[in-house]
């Protein structure tokens, strides 16, 4: 099992549409993910309060990295909550 954190930077003013977007994206785009077992939001940082972080487990690294990210859901996920980034998510996979 690997989990993926991200650290999603947002444009001023799109916080609540961001965190509604992201759960619906969560709900209705990831569990179709082949490999997919959990998402889990964590909130928004104390220190930098634009910055939101969230978890998503995967099967395997392959599973988010080769098969969720080349296939037709990550352009949904991305057309759900990529227009309120502020810059290219950080993400990293822990074992």
């Amino acid at each position: 099992m690997v989990l993926e954190l991200a650290h999603v930077s947002v444009l001023p003013g799109h916080e609540q549409d961001f965190e509604s977007d992201l759960l619906q994206a969560a709900a209705t785009v990831l569990p179709q993910a082949d490999g997919f077992m959990e998402f889990t939001a964590h909130g928004w940082c104390l220190e930098r309060p634009q910055v939101f972080l969230f978890g998503i487990r995967w099967e395997t690294l392959e599973h988010h990295t080769e098969g969720f990210r080349g296939s037709e859901l990550f352009t949904q996920w991305r057309a759900l909550i990529g227009s309120h980034f502020d810059g290219p998510p950080q993400v990293e996979h822990f074992a």
